[in-house]
């Protein structure tokens, strides 16, 4: 019996399954550093511990991005690991801070299934969750991903295609309990601008661009643990359609 793993083909989820993602990640002030060297972030509550100990927090917190992706590479493996294509996100939640020292660990339940009509691969829709150390929630997200089926020949499930939220409620967005925003310097943001002068429908065009190399981009799967082949595995990608 081989044990290479395969990960799951479409015809293997079942509705209201859930995975348990393996692998907890404990999240260093390395990978911190890291991810600001990828991407260049500017934001002093992930960079500056005075600023954020102004705001009331602890210390300077994890950027929410970086922990959302590291949060999605616990789930590559069991949802992703054969996807075509992923297709969309909804719900995304971020439910407490996280510190530099922080475990999280991932569980993702199967919300809906759809296979669609060519018959070789189906559409896969999970809700994720993302726990700490102490089991406190912190993150959650549904998804949507196209996966590939191992047997054209098994049959199809019932369609469920879940109802999911075009946009997060003010009710669903919770503030940190410890926030305390009346020290809050706008000359350490970098910014004079606050919630107040912006407008809906207005447009800011953003003046540098960035350059994203090769090295950026397979540093960055490593940094998530995103083991997806489609983005980890040039060898076997140089045959497909990408």
């Amino acid at each position: 019996m081989s044990k290479q793993y395969p990960g799951n083909f479409f015809e293997d989820f079942r509705l209201d399954q859930v995975l348990v993602h393996g692998t907890p990640r404990t999240i260093s002030e390395g990978d911190m550093s890291l991810y600001i060297a990828l991407t260049g972030s500017r934001y002093p509550l992930h960079c500056a511990r005075p600023f954020a100990q102004s705001l009331g927090f602890d210390r300077e917190t994890v950027d929410d991005l970086l922990a959302f992706h590291i949060a999605f590479g616990k789930t590559v493996a069991d949802v992703s690991f054969n996807a075509v294509a992923n297709l969309g996100y909804a719900d995304v939640r971020f439910l407490k801070p996280i510190y530099p020292g922080d475990t999280l660990r991932s569980e993702s339940r199967v919300i809906g299934l759809k296979e669609n009509s060519n018959g070789k691969n189906g559409n896969v829709y999970v809700r994720s969750t993302t726990y700490n150390q102490s089991g406190d929630p912190v993150l959650t997200w549904a998804r949507w991903v196209m996966v590939h089926k191992r047997n054209l020949d098994a049959p199809a499930p019932e369609a469920v295609i879940p109802e999911l939220p075009k946009h997060v409620a003010v009710a669903d967005l919770p503030l940190p309990d410890q926030l305390d925003a009346s020290r809050y310097e706008t000359a350490i943001t970098g910014s004079p601008y606050l919630w107040d002068d912006y407008q809906p429908g207005e447009r800011i065009d953003h003046l540098n661009g960035m350059t994203v190399d090769e090295s950026d981009h397979t540093l960055a799967t490593k940094l998530y643990q995103n083991n997806a082949r489609l983005h980890f595995e040039e060898h076997m990608m140089k045959p497909s359609r990408f």
